[in-house]
């Protein structure tokens, strides 16, 4: 049976992507099958192929077309919505969910599917990329990067993803500027107020290796979650 995680963020650049290449190789070395999808991407190359989804692309067992992986790719790294608008495309949440679902009955053990900036991203002038985790009813895990005025960021996508009718699964506290002053203190209150378990803690790797930040995942159940 396949267990589908959509990867939400507290923001845009809180390590979405670097998180979700660790579980995959944690999932990997637990004999799991993986297989993974970024819906939007908006920031690409000459090519026309997106780093995050070519890094996921690295990280997981299955083997797919890039436009499986990624089927829609906006030029420019600016919010999804006004990127399409200006290329011309529309986005529309039953459109993506069949992408989702295209990947997800690839038969991998574990889906990860990769939002883009935080949980409430527009899509269109009425939906959001929410609206796409709600649509597949899948489990979320929120990555949370720990800095100056995370329990805030955390808490209120913790409140707008339980109030929209999604699963919050865990969250992820993930260093993506190096220690911050009272870590120990703000994991606390955050474990303290968040309705959901912390699943691991990322130190800042540099450089960044999915490998090495896949130890800090050892022994969490990847297929139940």
């Amino acid at each position: 049976m396949t267990n589908t995680l959509f990867i939400a963020g507290t923001d845009t650049e809180v390590g979405k992507t670097a998180v979700s290449c660790a579980l995959l190789v944690a999932a990997r070395e637990a004999g799991l099958s993986t297989a993974a999808v970024k819906p939007v991407a908006a920031g690409c190359n000459e090519e026309g192929y997106n780093e995050d989804a070519l890094a996921l692309m690295d990280c997981m067992t299955k083997t797919m077309d890039y436009t499986q992986v990624n089927p829609v790719a906006l030029s420019a790294a600016i919010a999804p919505h006004i990127a399409a608008q200006r290329e011309g495309q529309a986005l529309h949440v039953s459109q993506l969910a069949g992408y989702c679902r295209g990947v997800m009955a690839a038969g991998a053990d574990l889906v990860l599917i990769e939002g883009a900036g935080g949980w409430r991203v527009p899509l269109n002038e009425r939906e959001t990329l929410a609206d796409l985790a709600v649509e597949l009813d899948v489990g979320v895990v929120l990555v949370v990067a720990m800095r100056l005025g995370c329990i805030n960021h955390a808490l209120l996508s913790a409140e707008a993803i339980l109030n929209d009718g999604a699963t919050l699964c865990g969250w992820i506290a993930n260093q993506v500027e190096g220690e911050m002053p009272c870590y120990s203190d703000n994991l606390a209150c955050l474990r303290q107020r968040l309705p959901c378990p912390l699943l691991g803690q990322v130190p800042q790797l540099s450089p960044f290796d999915a490998g090495a930040a896949a130890r800090y995942f050892s022994g969490l159940d990847l297929k139940r979650l």
